[in-house]
C-alpha cells in the first residue's frame, strides 16, 4: 500500500473523523491564538483580501445551496459542484499570507493537507447526494466537475442566483462576520505584539 493509500484511509477512519469533529473547535481556537503571535500587519490587506475572495465563494454557495433537499447547480455550483471547499481554501490562504515568510513555508503542506481532507470528504459527501437526490445529482455530476470550475454545459444565467432566503437559512451572515471578528483580533493582536 502507497503512502497515497494510506493517507486516504487516514483521512476516512471513522475513528479518526469523529475525534477531529470533536477537537476541530478546540484546534481552531489554539490555531487563531497561535497565528496571532505571529501576525505581520504589514501583510494585513493583502491577507484580508485572499480571505474575502474566498469568503466570496462561500457566501454566494450559502445563496445558491438548499442542503439535502435539491441538486445546488446555480450559482457557483453551475462552475464547480464542491465551490465552498475552494473558498475555505482560500479563507486559510490568507491567514496564512499574515504570517509572511512563515506563512509561505506552510503553503505546500497546507494545500497538502488540504487536498486529501477535500478529497476525500468530497468523495463521502457525493455518494451521500447520489443516494438521496438520485439521477438529478447524477445527471449534474456528468456536466459539472468535481473541483475544477468550467463553463462546460453552462445553461443562461445560471450564474446570476443569489437567493436570500437560502442564504438566512444557511447562516451567512454569521459566517462572514465570524471571519470579519477573526480579523479584527488579528489586527488587534498584530497592533499589542508589534
Amino acid at each position: 500500500m502507497g503512502m497515497v493509500d494510506r493517507a486516504n484511509r487516514m483521512f476516512n477512519h471513522e475513528g479518526a473523523r469523529t475525534l477531529w469533529l470533536r477537537i476541530r473547535i478546540p484546534v481552531g481556537i489554539l490555531f487563531v491564538c497561535l497565528l496571532c503571535t505571529q501576525v505581520r500587519l504589514e501583510y494585513f490587506g493583502h491577507a484580508l483580501a485572499v480571505s474575502l475572495f474566498g469568503e466570496a465563494i462561500q457566501l454566494w454557495c450559502f445563496a445558491a445551496l438548499n442542503k439535502g433537499r435539491s441538486v445546488a447547480s446555480q450559482g457557483p455550483y453551475a462552475l464547480v459542484r464542491n465551490p465552498m471547499y475552494l473558498g475555505r481554501y482560500f479563507i486559510i490562504v490568507g491567514f496564512l499570507v499574515l504570517l509572511g515568510e512563515l506563512g509561505l513555508w506552510l503553503l505546500v503542506p497546507y494545500t497538502v493537507f488540504y487536498w486529501f481532507y477535500m478529497r476525500n470528504r468530497v468523495a463521502r459527501e457525493e455518494e451521500y447526494l447520489a443516494k438521496v437526490l438520485g439521477l438529478e445529482y447524477a445527471a449534474y455530476c456528468r456536466r459539472v466537475h468535481r473541483f475544477l470550475p468550467s463553463t462546460r454545459g453552462l445553461a443562461a444565467g445560471a450564474l446570476l442566483f443569489w437567493d436570500w432566503a437560502l442564504f438566512r437559512r444557511n447562516h451567512g451572515w454569521s459566517n462572514a462576520m465570524g471571519l470579519l471578528a477573526v480579523y479584527a483580533v488579528f489586527h488587534l493582536v498584530g497592533r499589542m505584539v508589534g
